[in-house]
């Protein structure tokens, strides 16, 4: 697969009895971190803060934020001790086999008010993340200016309301 000019093998992985996907995970892999930053920049709208969900949107929000606006907010999976007055909603993501909640520390969710905030993630399926972490954004009165990933799978790749470079294949047979 290319992906943002970089050729990629993906590995097929099972998800369900009748299901498959392209596997795609970015940690580790500077040069499509890169590459995909730099082109999502090019199509997203002007934003103030990247916000993303831990873990695989990190290096994506990070570059990001790096090669443009200069900051970015990670929503954690857990509480951390550093974290003063979190605040989480939940999410179920169909890469992950439990309801997940996303947390904001007061220091992140402060510093949304009022802001132009652009959405990022690796890839998007179902959506469930995206929509947790526009909860986040919205209850602390951030401006949505944008929703933006690498790749979008299924469903995704049809909505008009994210942005993306390219949609990633799924398979489905039989058991």
């Amino acid at each position: 697969m290319t992906i943002a000019g970089c050729e990629r093998d993906l590995p097929i992985c099972p998800i369900s009895d009748t299901m498959d996907i392209a596997g795609f995970v970015m940690l580790g892999d500077v040069e499509i971190t890169k590459a995909s930053a730099a082109a999502l920049l090019k199509c997203c709208p002007e934003h103030d803060v990247v916000v993303t969900a831990e873990t695989k949107g990190i290096p994506l929000a990070y570059e990001m934020a790096r090669q443009g606006c200069g900051r970015y907010i990670v929503a954690r999976k857990s509480v951390k001790a550093y974290m003063r007055n979190p605040i989480h909603v939940e999410v179920n993501s169909i890469t992950t086999d439990h309801m997940q909640e996303l947390y904001l520390a007061e220091d992140d969710y402060k510093g949304l008010k009022d802001k132009r905030v652009l959405i990022v993630d690796d890839v998007i399926s179902t959506g469930e993340s995206l929509a947790a972490m526009e909860k986040l954004v919205e209850r602390f009165d951030g401006n949505i200016v944008g929703r933006a990933s690498v790749l979008a799978e299924g469903d995704a790749k049809d909505r008009k309301d994210i942005i993306y470079l390219e949609p990633l294949p799924m398979f489905s047979h039989e058991k």
